[in-house]
């Protein structure tokens, strides 16, 4: 039964995006995002849907798109080139066999990302495609929260609807990409016209911040409690100072209620931050970012997807027992191999080399420089323009949280990350064009008059 209903919802999709063909591009985010096939268990789930979405949605841009203020942004070009260089380190991959299975997809997510902006002509398409990505990953947050209020979760213990420990169902990985979406949610309360922000609208987001950030908790996923440190964080920037004072005196207070609340199975984890030199995860994750760094020296174009596979790696284990004058340290050889990067920086820098780093960190910051182009140049920007610096605040905030979190965990391809700087480029061209259009211009001071006899 729930194979048909993820099917007729997914062929619904596709029948209306023949009259109305970005629907099509709507539904590859939710295919690519959600993978409902991954839920099926009859013949149903062995379809290529995202396959066909993609083709559908190129088809309908081609037969169907006005094209006359299409434009391509520098981005688009890095991206392509980004494209490009991983296929050639794919081809010259030390394992080929594994490198050409990740290519399968990354190549995919990569050019999905160049297309992306291409479409994105109305605010009201934007809206519809952030709307498209926090309902998808909210489907997975959704039944994580319900989960973890019912039985506190635990590392590696919460199921996310399916067994399949991989992308967007991966406990790290949920974890930040649920923080990172926060700040589009909280724009939506604001500023969304698809579902005007009454308090059914408001309600909704609110309850889905809640479940966002209740997954670093249900996944007791360390990772995540650093993005929502960096939440709080960036949630100060756009507050006046008496805001301000009432929001880190809400954050205390809830905090100081709900510290005893809080599973042992969350905090115990929590304290290996602190200790992290007798938590074997933590160690072996520098050990294998030391080796990355060696392997690199000698190899520095890189050594193609699933390169950690040759890696060899010894650490000591340091536990302390006891407290003050009766500690005791205990230290332990550890030996392991085959251990993946556990970071998106090293991931990139093992497999990509220094110029396939190079290249990927440059999307990125051109990425979040751009949105705070926009954010202060429409900052005081009042009536039909006043989404604006939000939006541009919100995507810079997600991003910059996405960013965090890639560093403790592989991420750097994830489809998630490429349709999230898609949304920015489009964005930022389509605020462009309308800018050009109209003339407008943002506000600006104006210098005093020198003083006349």
């Amino acid at each position: 039964m729930r194979d048909l209903i993820f099917f007729g919802f997914i062929a619904t999709l596709f029948g209306i995006g023949l009259k109305r063909p970005f629907l099509f591009v709507l539904a590859y985010v939710y295919i690519d995002t959600l993978s409902p096939q991954l839920m099926m268990y009859t013949a149903l789930g062995s379809i290529p849907y995202s396959l066909i979405a993609a083709a559908l949605a190129l088809l309908g841009f081609i037969a169907a798109d006005d094209k006359r203020d299409v434009r391509v942004a520098p981005r688009q070009i890095m991206l392509l080139m980004l494209l490009l260089y991983c296929w050639y380190t794919t081809i010259n991959a030390d394992f080929p066999v594994e490198a050409q299975f990740k290519w399968n997809w990354v190549w995919k997510a990569i050019a999905f990302g160049v297309f992306l902006p291409l479409t994105l002509r109305t605010r009201l398409r934007i809206e519809a495609l952030l709307l498209f990505m926090l309902l998808s990953v909210g489907a997975i947050i959704i039944v994580g929260g319900i989960k973890t209020l019912a039985s506190g979760g635990g590392y590696g213990a919460l199921n996310l609807m399916v067994a399949n420990n991989t992308g967007l169902f991966e406990g790290s990985i949920i974890s930040a990409v649920a923080i990172s979406v926060v700040p589009i949610l909280l724009w939506f309360t604001r500023h969304g016209t698809i579902f005007p922000p009454d308090w059914r609208v408001k309600l909704f987001c609110y309850a889905l911040v809640f479940a966002c950030l209740l997954m670093p908790i249900g996944t007791s996923a360390r990772t995540g409690l650093l993005c929502v440190a960096l939440l709080g964080v960036l949630l100060l920037r756009d507050m006046r100072m008496k805001t301000r004072v009432l929001y880190l005196s809400a954050i205390a207070v809830v905090g100081l209620v709900a510290v005893p609340f809080l599973p042992s199975k969350f905090t115990q984890r929590m304290e290996t931050i602190k200790t992290y030199q007798a938590d074997a995860s933590a160690s072996t994750r520098i050990a294998v970012w030391k080796w990355t760094i060696d392997y690199v020296k000698s190899n520095p174009m890189g050594g193609g997807f699933e390169a950690y596979r040759q890696n060899h790696i010894r650490y000591d284990k340091v536990a302390v027992e006891g407290a003050s004058n009766n500690a005791t340290v205990e230290r332990s050889l550890e030996v392991d191999r085959a251990r993946a990067y556990h970071s998106a920086y090293f991931e990139m820098l093992g497999e990509q080399g220094y110029p396939g780093l190079a290249l990927w960190l440059l999307i990125q910051l051109a990425g979040l420089a751009r949105m705070e182009i926009l954010r202060r140049r429409y900052a005081k920007a009042t009536a039909d323009d006043a989404w604006i610096a939000p939006l541009a605040s919100a995507l810079q905030h997600a991003h910059l949280i996405y960013l965090l979190g890639a560093a403790f965990v592989g991420i750097a391809l994830n489809p998630f990350l490429f349709m999230l700087i898609g949304t920015q480029i489009g964005f930022d061209t389509y605020v462009g064009r309308k800018r050009s259009e109209t003339g407008w211009q943002p506000m600006r001071r104006q210098r005093p008059q020198p003083a006349t006899a």
